[in-house]
């Protein structure tokens, strides 16, 4: 299991500091204004807009780049993702940390 073997690794703790990494698939729909699949915002940034209809997969969260990586490899190979082996996104957190730090309205 692999919370055993964690808890094995780090002596039964999870450090105050530790980064865990999101991985994420997105099946892109979203359009551009001309008519483009939209992969990437104009300033690099890897692009998922949901309320365009962009399919937004979480496949799983790593202890390390390199095992969010070696999935990445394997869902390459499964049905869908092997038709957007480009789509893939690695989103890094630390444990304990706050993202979300204001509040927000409903518009």
């Amino acid at each position: 299991m692999k919370i055993k073997k964690h808890f094995e690794r780090t002596g039964g703790a999870i450090r105050m500091g530790d980064r865990v990494f999101l991985l994420w698939h997105v099946h892109h729909v979203a359009e551009d204004e001309s008519g483009t699949v939209k992969h990437f915002e104009p300033d690099g940034e890897f692009s998922a807009h949901e309320e365009e209809g962009d399919d937004v997969k979480l496949l799983g969260v790593y202890s390390s780049r390199e095992n969010a990586s070696a999935r990445i490899e394997r869902a390459k190979e499964l049905e869908g993702f092997c038709d957007e082996p480009a789509c893939f996104y690695i989103d890094e957190y630390m444990l304990d940390e706050d993202e979300w730090t204001t509040g927000f309205i409903v518009v």
